[in-house]
């Protein structure tokens, strides 16, 4: 079997990976808040794990393995977004709008990761349907001393748990000093943080032993793969923002309702995301959304191309470079693959970069040296989620735009290949070849690609060909 190797965030070592039981190897990814579109650094870590996924299941079976990413769909800024319809006039009470608003944008979130060919998981819980579980857990940790109720709120009291901070890897006491945390009055100790806290009349909540009020974000998580992987299962993934205060929570509380068992036993961190090497912010002006890039025109494919070019652990640097570079790349590949049989599995050294902490960066300069072997090239970077069959629609748009402009300018490019090759033939004899370079270059520049042999001179458009910019 392949064995595979990760970076455990809690250990700070790459480790070789052996689930608890391989008939059954399970992960958790932390999913969206559903009160707006998802923005590109959303996208990574859901590109990220789904080849993570692909990997797993090629390796212990599709049926052995089971993909949980939650939706939060209880949240202030879900609540503030209804409320503002509300206010506009929007018809119905502020549950139905919350609901109308969280239904609307799960609808986007599917059709954007989608799009980017991420495989749906086999779990998508959502927080409101499991509000028990979490006023159970919460009772469970004030029965065994870790949380207190105090004025209509539950907290947990991180004092308890004597490894909090492992995972981040600073103490409660540095902590304190470093960070800034919310004083209040009901808190214990400054870096408590909320299980439960109450809803007035115009929020949604839940009724409790504690009164009518609503989660928590960090107990949702803890609830929910609790319920759906159980008290220990193999990877907890999620984007490096997350790893304080979210999942330090997270682990806390699991381990303290849960003593029997290890939470999770791999923590799976990515890196941030910057736009021509800018953090994304609205501030900057260089904040946008998976679909806006959609609407734009660019592929769902070329996205995740770029979005895999990086490895995970590293910054990964979206620029318009970068779009057109994947772009040129998956046109080639699904021109060189076009109507070949897939190999039965993959080439092995994609899986041995894969299996080395999902290099995704190594594997993608793998398949570039697989494009004498079409059916291998097809299967491998299917492996990775490209050349999938529902994903090339773009192509397919694509070349008949190219093949409606190369019947136009037909008789444009037969004139450029006949003054290319009576050039060649000059600088063969003056062995002077800048006329040649420089009429080569105007045809490049054009989206044109010159194919020179001794034989003939080819010229063929390429995805970003535009007959505007041909030399005359």
């Amino acid at each position: 079997m392949v064995e595979i190797k990760l970076t455990n965030t809690r250990t700070r070592s790459k480790e070789v990976f052996q689930p608890l039981d391989a008939g059954n190897v399970r992960l958790y990814l932390c999913g969206p808040t559903v009160y707006d579109r998802a923005h590109l650094g959303n996208a990574r870590p859901v590109v990220v794990i789904d080849v993570l996924v692909r990997l797993l299941r090629h390796v212990y079976g599709a049926d052995h393995v089971t993909y949980v990413r939650n939706f939060t769909d209880v949240d202030d800024k879900i609540n503030a977004t209804a409320l503002a319809r509300q206010q506009a006039g929007a018809p119905g009470t502020l549950e139905d709008l919350i609901r109308e608003r969280t239904e609307e944008t799960i609808g986007w979130y599917h059709a954007d990761m989608d799009a980017l060919g991420a495989t749906r998981p086999d779990h998508e819980p959502r927080a409101t349907d499991y509000i028990a579980q979490m006023i159970a857990m919460i009772q469970t940790l004030i029965e065994g001393g870790h949380a207190y109720a105090r004025d209509g709120h539950v907290l947990f009291r991180v004092r308890s748990y004597a490894e909090y901070g492992r995972l981040s890897g600073r103490s409660v006491d540095d902590m304190i000093a470093g960070a800034r945390v919310e004083v209040a009055p009901f808190k214990e100790e400054p870096m408590d943080f909320v299980l439960w806290k109450p809803s007035d009349a115009d929020l949604p909540g839940w009724d409790s032993p504690w009164g009518r009020g609503r989660p928590g974000w960090h107990i949702e998580c803890s609830a929910m793969s609790y319920e759906l992987l159980g008290d220990s299962f193999d990877i907890h993934a999620g984007g490096i923002d997350l790893q304080f205060p979210h999942h330090e929570n997270e682990i806390a509380q699991s381990c303290c309702a849960h003593p029997q068992g290890e939470f999770a036993r791999v923590w799976l961190h990515n890196e941030m995301l910057q736009v021509e090497g800018k953090k994304m912010s609205k501030s900057l002006g260089n904040f946008f959304t998976v679909r806006d890039l959609l609407d734009q025109g660019i592929p769902g494919e070329v996205v995740r191309f770029v979005l895999l070019s990086t490895h995970y652990r590293k910054p990964m640097d979206w620029t318009e470079e970068k779009k057109d570079q994947a772009r040129d790349v998956l046109w080639e590949w699904r021109l060189i693959t076009d109507g070949v049989e897939p190999a039965p599995i993959p080439d092995q050294r994609i899986l041995a970069a894969l299996s080395d902490d999902l290099n995704t960066a190594e594997a993608i300069s793998i398949l570039h040296r697989l494009k004498d072997d079409p059916s291998q090239l097809l299967t491998s970077a299917r492996l990775l989620g490209f050349l999938e069959p529902g994903m090339g629609q773009w192509m397919e748009h694509d070349l008949g735009v190219a093949q409606s402009m190369i019947v136009s300018v037909d008789e444009v490019l037969t004139d450029l290949t006949g003054r290319l090759a009576g050039l060649r033939q000059l600088a063969m004899e003056t062995k002077d070849f800048s006329a040649l370079d420089e009429l080569k270059g105007r045809i490049v520049d054009a989206g044109v690609e010159v194919r020179m042999s001794k034989a003939n001179v080819e010229l063929i458009p390429g995805p970003r060909f535009d007959p505007a910019r041909l030399p005359q």
